[in-house]
């Protein structure tokens, strides 16, 4: 009699999917569990890289991993989960074309991440851009390029002073890493364009409290407000947006202005697929779950990261903030749990107690607190780098991105817009539309002047 492989269903391609599959992969015997992973991307992206990727100081494909190459003994389906039963143990997929399907499992792992938080502020909608993927980054480098040459090119004074003017609102890692990062290179960029100087430019962060990085310290956020301060960025803390109608930027303190460029980094929430689930979810949308991240009510479902409540048994009362030093050693976790109870043996409870933060404020330039010593300027950022190279997964990408940094070292920043890449087709469509115009007949005058 042939027994029946249990089928394990990976929900989330992310950091803590991605990991969680390939620590499966590398612990479960051969024939003791089938694992698929569904995303709908077929890529996993280190976030903590976003910022430098944006500002060129990675290549952008080097800070992705290929889910097919990494997880070469797992089924990949590239598509959207658009619900998960934990009654029935099945889940909705959708590939990019092509009927629905559905996605029977024994076992769970629910990761699909977090998304934009964003406030119903009239024009933000239309008009803002968040920070949260590759493609995003991608386009806000860009995008800011593009700005330069466009206050570079006109002589329209308010269509320049707009293309020059930047506002990032959150005060998080991510708001004042992308800020950061994208204000150095836009800098360095200056020396290209005649008529374009750094002071000319007007770089503004808006925080609704009265801090940023809080995560940090109150002490090293002061630090780093004045840091971005000596560098001609406004930080306006206790400051909320209140409209961008038509890229008119109006803000809680009475300030107006128009603004070509508006990025939203103001926190995340839980991915909208937990909601569209039967799983049990505490009062900000995550999904409860225990010490060892099964999930409450069941023996069979696992989840971890931005989307989990899980409890921080290092801070009782508490749960573990969504970043990336939780989310990788979470992953590991949860896998060597599922396997657990594969086997029949106990589960061990997620523990881990924060290491600290560092954030990058772009070239030489960085603020750290790790185990409760300060560190800024040249130290944090080195510190910044070091720790995430080490965490960032595979040793292709580890060497690509050193050999990114070993060359920005050597030769300037690679200083282009490829604006074009937001609508590739436009060009083809121009030259369809004209190809069969009838050509201008030219006048006789015309003719004889010519000859």
């Amino acid at each position: 009699m042939t027994l029946r492989i249990p089928n394990v269903l990976v929900v989330g391609g992310g950091a803590v999917g991605m990991l969680a599959a390939r620590r499966l992969e590398k612990r479960l015997h051969r024939g003791e569990a089938r694992v698929t992973v569904a995303d709908l991307d077929s890529y996993m992206t280190y976030q903590p890289f976003l910022a430098e990727a944006a500002a060129g100081s990675v290549e952008p494909r080097h800070v992705v991993v290929f889910l097919r190459r990494v997880l070469p003994r797992c089924q990949i389906l590239s598509g959207r989960i658009s619900r998960v039963e934990l009654a029935s143990r099945t889940a909705r997929f959708h590939p990019h074309e092509g009927p629905e399907r559905v996605l029977e499992y024994d076992y769970l792992v629910f990761a699909p991440g977090s998304v934009s938080r964003t406030l119903p502020i009239p024009g933000l909608a239309e008009w803002g851009i968040g920070f949260k993927t590759l493609e995003e980054a991608i386009h806000l480098r860009n995008h800011v390029l593009a700005q330069l040459d466009l206050a570079d090119s006109t002589t329209d004074e308010r269509v320049r002073r707009r293309a020059l003017t930047f506002v990032f609102v959150g005060g998080g890692y991510a708001g004042v890493e992308a800020l950061a990062e994208l204000e150095d290179m836009a800098a360095d960029a200056c020396r290209y364009f005649a008529h374009v100087s750094p002071s000319d430019m007007q770089w503004i962060l808006v925080e609704a409290s009265g801090k940023i990085l809080p995560e940090i310290g109150v002490e090293m956020g002061k630090w780093t407000a004045s840091q971005l301060r000596t560098r001609g960025i406004e930080v306006r803390t206790g400051t909320r947006l209140e409209s961008a109608v038509d890229r008119h930027i109006m803000l809680s303190d009475g300030d107006a202005f128009d603004a070509d460029t508006l990025v939203w980094t103001a926190g995340v929430k839980p991915n909208p697929l937990t909601a569209a689930s039967d799983l049990p979810l505490d009062e900000h949308g995550r999904v409860k779950v225990d010490a060892g991240l099964l999930v409450d009510g069941t023996r069979f479902a696992f989840a971890a990261g931005d989307c989990a409540a899980v409890p921080d048994l290092t801070r009782p009362g508490r749960t573990t903030p969504p970043n990336a030093q939780h989310a990788t050693r979470q992953a590991v976790r949860l896998a060597d749990n599922l396997i657990a109870t594969l086997r029949g043996e106990p589960r061990r409870p997620y523990r881990h107690r924060s290491a600290g933060s560092v954030a990058s404020l772009g070239m030489y330039q960085g603020v750290a607190n790790v185990y409760g010593h300060r560190m800024r300027g040249f130290p944090a950022w080195f510190l910044h780098r070091t720790y995430h190279l080490s965490k960032i997964p595979t040793m292709n990408k580890k060497a690509r991105i050193l050999m990114d940094w070993t060359l920005s070292l050597l030769f300037a920043r690679e200083i282009v817009s490829l604006g074009a890449m937001q609508d590739p087709r436009q060009e083809f469509e121009l030259a369809a539309r004209t190809a069969h115009r009838p050509v201008p007949a030219r006048s006789p005058a015309a003719s004889g002047a010519r000859e």
